[in-house]
């Protein structure tokens, strides 16, 4: 019996001590090719922001001014987003060829779909009638009406790109009412101009 009970330990004891059949083997790491010194994967990093300070001027995008509409002319566009980039620091170029920025603007008419909710307080009575007399209450009930309707509007979208490369760098747009004459839709221009540049340069 005794030789059955340490058969089993001697079987493992042997196991352990017999040769390990895997050998680590380590490769050599290949070379790198050639032009892998040279080669910059800027994918693998974000792209720097973009230094707005650098913008000092500009001029109409392929020497163009806005287009014109029934709404407003085009030099009237033209002179309400020219005072709007001065007053951000922008000025016209003396050389078209070599401005920092290019601009386009253009106003087009759109429509929106308003809705309008006014609470109305309508009386009502309770209770009833008890030997010819009223026997009830009084009372207040809001009800609430919900009124849709069309109104027409005017968007002032403006467009800057980067000079040198081209690409665009900044947009905006604002809405303006479409009604008045035109000393108001002067107006409603350089207030919808002066709204849409108000978040340049983006912080």
């Amino acid at each position: 019996m005794k030789r059955l009970a340490l058969l089993p330990f001697v079987m493992a004891l042997a196991a352990c001590q017999s040769p390990n059949p895997y050998t680590a083997v380590s490769a050599a790491i290949p070379p790198a090719p050639p032009h892998a010194a040279n080669a910059i994967d800027m994918s693998a990093y974000p792209a720097a922001p973009r230094d707005f300070g650098r913008y000092r001027n500009w001029t109409w995008l392929n020497g163009q001014l806005p287009p014109g509409t029934q709404w407003a002319e085009s030099a009237q566009v033209a002179e309400a987003v020219s005072n709007g980039l001065d007053q951000r620091g922008l000025r016209p170029s003396q050389n078209p060829q070599t401005a920092d920025l290019r601009v386009a603007a253009d106003t087009h008419t759109e429509t929106r779909i308003r809705q309008v909710r006014d609470d109305y307080y309508d009386p009502y009575y309770g209770g009833g009638y008890y030997n010819g007399y009223r026997n009830g209450y009084g009372g207040y009930a809001t009800v609430p009406v919900v009124r849709t309707y069309q109104e027409q509007v005017v968007v002032v979208r403006i467009s800057l790109f980067d000079g040198r490369s081209g690409q665009p760098v900044w947009s905006a747009s604002a809405e303006t009412g479409s009604g008045g004459d035109q000393s108001a839709r002067a107006k409603a221009l350089r207030q919808a101009v002066q709204h849409a540049l108000t978040a340049y340069p983006p912080s």
